[in-house]
């Protein structure tokens, strides 16, 4: 790979910019079937349902604990806070409490099911589904079997403390950004960082040795390479109005001057208009831009298909890359030198840049595949750490999510355990 930089990893979070996009399938819409084989969208939805338990509701599921364990399960908990959760949502009294009472079933279904809870927490995250908004990232790290399989070798192999860390982020932001809350005492910042760390324990806990991630706060593209910044890209994300959602998929190539399938929900945008294609669709009418200099995704798309039809493509509107704020488009991710960009995502060396300028240039709809799968992450990170000085980098909350998710990690006791399984 060339161009790689030697930047902090932190800056793959920093401000930048890209162009507005037009494309996105609202709950409940399906997708067309051009939509589909465009690359946009699978033909049948992706699963994200959440596959952790959090609570032991069969008490004769539980397998037995030993004293000791239990006290490592404890101290475990007593520390959570080191990962900005709180201690006081894994009932840590009726932990201690069982422990001491010397009833080996009361000790073993009151570790199980705390066990159950801190695993799923720190795998998938603590907040409740209500307060992921727009949040359709699938995390495979962890699920009930695999829990269950997880608290027996840590009760064999007296490994609690190493069988938990095991699922916590591999990001180095994530430990970065824990180096950051225990420098700090202001409850406003300690709530941002949190969040931050919260939101990381969403993902999957490793990203992979190569990927793509966009943080819609700081309004930038970067792929990665073995923890290296290879390119990071300006973008344009979604307005206020018309928000990108977070998500993951596999881009496995582009589109040289694609066509714009027009979503349905946007479709009266573009009734009328000149340079569209109207096609009959059973009783309805949908709208295609054919390529060109007007066409609203530019000369590239990027395939990588996802319940939401959100994909990174080139713009004919260059300006919007200067500004600021830059959060204008329906929701996908106008990308700043798409070329450029879609050459080294593509790594193939049929797929060199001359060959993608001539391309280009041919004016015909082509597909270009890449050498290998490459996931991409849009995420929304509203903080991050730069690397050895306890800083904190701070970025706009453009869509207000932060509050829904600080109210939940700041929700403690019963209310929080009852919010956190639904």
């Amino acid at each position: 790979m060339t161009h790689i930089s030697r930047l902090p990893l932190f800056l793959l979070l920093a401000t930048a910019a890209a162009a507005p996009a037009f494309a996105q399938l609202q709950e409940g819409e399906k997708p067309t079937q051009e939509q589909v084989a465009a690359g946009e969208a699978p033909a049948v939805a992706f699963d994200e349902s959440e596959r952790v338990i959090r609570r032991l509701a069969d008490p004769t599921l539980a397998p037995k604990w030993k004293k000791g364990p239990a006290k490592d399960l404890l101290a475990y908990v007593e520390r959570i806070g080191e990962e900005g959760l709180d201690p006081a949502d894994y009932d840590v009294e009726k932990l201690r409490a069982a422990i001491d009472d010397g009833d080996s079933t009361l000790l073993s279904n009151t570790a199980s099911d705390i066990f159950l809870r801190v695993s799923a927490d720190l795998a998938t995250g603590h907040a409740s589904a209500d307060a992921r908004v727009d949040w359709h990232v699938i995390d495979p790290d962890l699920d009930a079997g695999e829990q269950f399989a997880l608290m027996k070798k840590a009760i064999d192999n007296d490994s609690v403390r190493d069988s938990l860390d095991s699922l916590l982020p591999t990001h180095p932001q994530y430990a970065e950004l824990k180096g950051v809350l225990s420098h700090t005492t202001e409850q406003a910042k300690r709530d941002k960082i949190r969040t931050n760390l919260e939101r990381w324990r969403w993902l999957p806990r490793d990203l992979g040795p190569r990927y793509v991630i966009v943080n819609v706060p700081a309004y930038t593209v970067a792929l990665v390479e073995n923890g290296q910044v290879v390119t990071r890209h300006n973008a344009v994300v979604g307005a206020v109005k018309t928000p990108t959602p977070q998500l993951s998929a596999i881009a496995t190539g582009v589109i040289l001057n694609p066509w714009w399938e027009v979503p349905t929900s946007i479709s009266g945008e573009v009734r009328g208009k000149k340079g569209y294609v109207a096609v009959k669709n059973g009783e309805s009418v949908r709208y295609r831009q054919p390529p060109g200099p007007s066409n609203a995704l530019g000369r590239i798309k990027v395939v990588m298909p996802n319940n939401q039809a959100i994909y990174l493509h080139d713009t004919p509107s260059k300006s919007l890359f200067a500004k600021a704020v830059r959060a204008f488009s329906h929701g996908c991710i106008r990308t700043q030198d798409p070329l450029g960009f879609a050459e080294l995502l593509l790594d193939n060396p049929k797929w060199d840049k001359a060959a993608i300028d001539a391309a280009v240039a041919a004016k015909k709809t082509i597909q270009a595949q890449a050498s290998a799968p490459t996931p991409v992450y849009i995420t929304y990170f509203t903080a991050a750490a730069a690397a050895n000085t306890n800083e904190l980098v701070s970025y706009r909350d453009i869509y207000g999510r932060d509050a829904p998710v600080a109210t939940a990690l700041n929700r403690t006791g019963p209310a929080a355990a009852m919010a956190s399984s639904k």
